[in-house]
């Protein structure tokens, strides 16, 4: 059986109320996809990349989004160059409209140069696009951001806030795997990435299986979707995400947002520190340590502190502002010991 035939759908769901994601959803632990949530955007009447450009011309601003390039021969794939001591592509700045017009010189061309707009903010650099074009999430402010270019792949990663990504044009596919597969997904260097995540080095058109092995224990465990224009799809926090873009020219909005108490500062930051002080220490000694993290972090509750006075529970107990700010104040003194 092909590894691709061994990918579970992804759980649908259908849009009752259009840009109202439903309730459900944001109860999930795994990916669904909303078909017909963002069927009443205006921006989807602009569907291929002249009507996209004369559309969102109505709103951007004269401010060069950041592009990436590359070769024909990367067959879309933005990755690490052949010895892993670079890219694969090029980064630069441009206004949108030039960005549009090297799109439109590739349209026709299968083998042409591969272009990417990565995540960019909507308020930004289209200000007054959400006014027409927008979703109900629940939360305040959330990192609403577009990408756009021609066919593209990008190589499987995972971020940290939850996301809402919103097909506008083109076809995109996904391919997702919970975060237990880390393992088997091959990830590569956490402090050289491509684009600031560590991402999967498992080519996931031509597999090598001989190199990467265990990657066909991911795809026994992985889902994949393809979504066209209207439709969404909810990501939940950490599961790796591989996204292909399939037409020759493909716009996405996408949703980021993060639980309140992720403000204090991004978990990301503990687990390097992890890596600094924990990881290389003797085996007994990590095993001491991962009693503790499992007692006061993993599977706290309120045996932690409960036997203690209040008055001198300090950052046992569920933390509010004040005790945040001190129990960062107090992390930072030490790092500066």
């Amino acid at each position: 059986m092909p590894l691709q035939d061994r990918l579970r759908p992804v759980e649908t769901v259908v849009a009752q109320s259009p840009g109202v994601v439903p309730e459900e959803v944001f109860q999930s632990d795994v990916p669904v996809v909303i078909r017909g949530l963002t069927t009443e955007w205006p921006a989807l009447n602009a569907s291929d990349l002249e009507g996209m450009e004369r559309y969102l011309s109505g709103f951007w601003i004269d401010r060069p989004v950041v592009a990436y390039v590359g070769a024909s021969g990367i067959n879309g794939r933005f990755f690490y160059d052949e010895h892993f001591t670079g890219f694969n592509f090029k980064g630069g700045s441009a206004p949108l409209a030039q960005i549009f017009d090297r799109l439109r010189e590739q349209e026709s061309n299968e083998e042409g140069l591969a272009i990417y707009v990565g995540s960019t903010p909507v308020d930004g650099w289209l200000p007054g696009f959400r006014a027409a074009n927008d979703i109900k999430i629940p939360a305040e402010e959330p990192l609403v951001s577009f990408w756009l270019g021609n066919k593209t792949r990008i190589s499987a990663h995972y971020d940290y806030p939850d996301n809402i990504a919103c097909v506008v044009a083109g076809t995109r596919r996904f391919t997702l795997f919970p975060p237990e597969q880390i393992g088997n997904l091959y990830v590569g260097p956490v402090d050289k990435t491509p684009s600031g995540q560590a991402i999967s080095l498992v080519d996931f058109s031509n597999p090598d299986l001989e190199r990467f092995p265990n990657f066909e224990l991911a795809m026994q465990a992985g889902y994949q979707a393809a979504c066209e224009p209207g439709d969404a799809i909810y990501i939940p926090s950490l599961w790796w995400h591989h996204v292909e873009s399939l037409s020759s020219f493909n716009m996405l909005v996408n949703y980021w947002w993060v639980p309140e108490v992720a403000s204090r500062t991004s978990p990301a930051t503990a687990l390097m520190h992890a890596m600094l002080t924990l990881r290389d220490l003797p085996p007994r000694h990590r095993a001491g340590w991962k009693a503790l993290f499992d007692h006061y972090v993993f599977d706290a509750d309120p045996g932690v502190y409960e036997h203690i006075p209040e008055s001198i529970r300090g950052p046992l107990a569920p933390l509010d502002d004040v005790s945040s700010r001190r129990l960062l104040a107090d992390i930072l003194n030490r790092l500066n010991q």
